[in-house]
Formats: structure tokens, C-alpha cells, sequence
């Protein structure tokens, strides 16, 4: 099986050689990244070129600028299944996605047709969130949840791992989520065609360098999206 890591960039140029070297070093040869960058003007796009230059595992997509979560991932999406990838997953660039679980989601993708890294089950949690944070993830989750009447417990993270068929069986066209809420989407329409799935605990890390994309208008986004979701059920 070969496996893509789908990294979205924008302005990570201090995080990205770090993450690059630690999925690398936890996974095996037959798991690629490819970094997908916004037109980063901090020279991010620059930075993973001369990585990819040196390494045929890392790739890079460059996109003209930012449109957002969803774009940047369908295009990623889209560019395994042209190079032939089974297995494609979606991973922040700044650690607040720990390499160090990769290698239980990619066991659990060959169980499962898509796995969740998720903070919302046993075991999972988060270090150095304020309350405010805390109670918009867990109520944006709950919020889901509770109007789709689907039992994931973390509708809203955005570590997440799909076996091709899954992606190809959503209709990534048609995909209506275009920031944070395009996780809510893509994890409802896969529910509802009845792929099977799997929550895994994780621990999700406040970034470490620079600072969070989370703004309000991304919350009235996904807040307006899930009535939507139901009502076209």
C-alpha cells in the first residue's frame, strides 16, 4: 500500500523542516508527503522544494494563494490519486498533530476505510488550550453530532486518514465546506455512504511556533454548515 501525508502550508516555514524529519523518521519508505503551499509569501513553498529536491519522499504542490482548509486538501486528494496513492492523510504542519501516532492510523487504515485521530475519546484531551478554546472544539463536535445524529466524538479535528475509495466515493466536487467546517463535511458524507471508521485517542498540542488560523468567522462557517448537511440528507 502506498501511503500520502497532505501537509496544507501557509506561512510554516519555521515548522516545516522539523515535521518533515519527524514523519519521515517514523514512517516507512513507502509513506510520502506532500506539502501543499498557499503561495506562502514567508518563502515556505521555497523551503519544501529544496527539501523535496534532496528527498523522493516529500513532494510539493504549489497553489496560486489561499483558499482555504478544503481547497488546499482536495488538491492534495487529487494529486495522490493521479501518482496512485491508496491511503491519504491530512496532518498540520506545526505538531499539533504528533508524528508520533502515524503509525497507529496507518494500521488502523488497513482495518478501517477511515480513521480519526481524535481528542474526544478516552485517552484523547488537549495541552495549553484556554477554556473559551476548549468549549468551541467540544461543542462544535457536540453541536455536529447531536444535529447529523452520527456517533463521532470529533467532527471537527483535522487529523484524519482515508482510504482512496472513501474520497473517490464522497464526490470531492461537490464538497460545499470550504475552511475548518470542510472536516464536519467530509466526515459526515463518508458516515452516511456507510464506510466503516475508527477513533483513536490523541493528544492534540497547541502549535509551537507561530500563531492559530481558528477565527470567528471559520465558527459561523461550520455552525451555518450542519443544519445544511441534515436538511440535504
Amino acid at each position: 500500500m502506498k501511503s500520502l501525508i497532505v501537509i496544507p502550508t501557509y506561512n510554516e516555514v519555521e515548522n516545516l523542516k522539523p515535521i518533515l524529519e519527524a514523519v519521515l523518521g517514523v514512517t516507512p519508505e513507502t509513506v510520502h508527503i506532500l506539502v501543499t503551499d498557499d503561495g506562502s509569501p514567508d518563502g515556505t513553498g521555497k523551503l519544501a522544494d529544496e527539501i523535496a529536491a534532496k528527498n523522493p519522499r516529500v513532494h510539493v504542490l504549489h497553489r496560486a494563494k489561499k483558499e482555504g482548509l478544503g481547497p488546499a486538501y482536495i488538491a492534495g486528494f487529487r494529486w495522490g490519486f493521479q501518482h496512485g496513492y491508496d491511503q491519504l492523510i491530512e496532518m498540520d504542519a506545526d505538531f499539533s498533530h504528533n508524528p508520533k501516532y502515524l503509525p497507529t492510523m496507518l494500521q488502523l487504515l488497513g482495518q478501517y476505510d477511515f480513521v480519526i485521530g481524535s481528542r474526544n475519546v478516552s485517552g484523547g484531551g488537549t495541552v495549553n488550550w484556554g477554556l473559551s478554546r476548549k468549549i468551541i472544539s467540544r461543542g462544535g463536535s457536540l453541536y455536529a453530532r447531536t444535529i447529523l445524529s452520527a456517533p463521532i466524538r470529533d467532527f471537527t479535528g483535522g487529523f484524519n486518514g482515508w482510504n482512496r475509495k472513501v474520497l473517490e466515493g464522497i464526490d470531492l466536487d461537490t464538497l460545499e465546506a470550504g475552511g475548518y467546517s470542510f472536516q464536519i463535511e467530509l466526515k459526515y458524507r463518508a458516515f452516511k455512504k456507510k464506510f466503516t471508521f475508527k477513533e483513536f485517542p490523541i493528544i492534540f498540542e497547541d502549535r509551537r511556533v507561530g500563531h492559530s488560523k481558528m477565527s470567528s468567522k471559520i465558527v459561523v462557517e461550520a455552525l451555518s454548515l450542519v443544519p445544511r448537511l441534515r436538511f440535504k440528507a
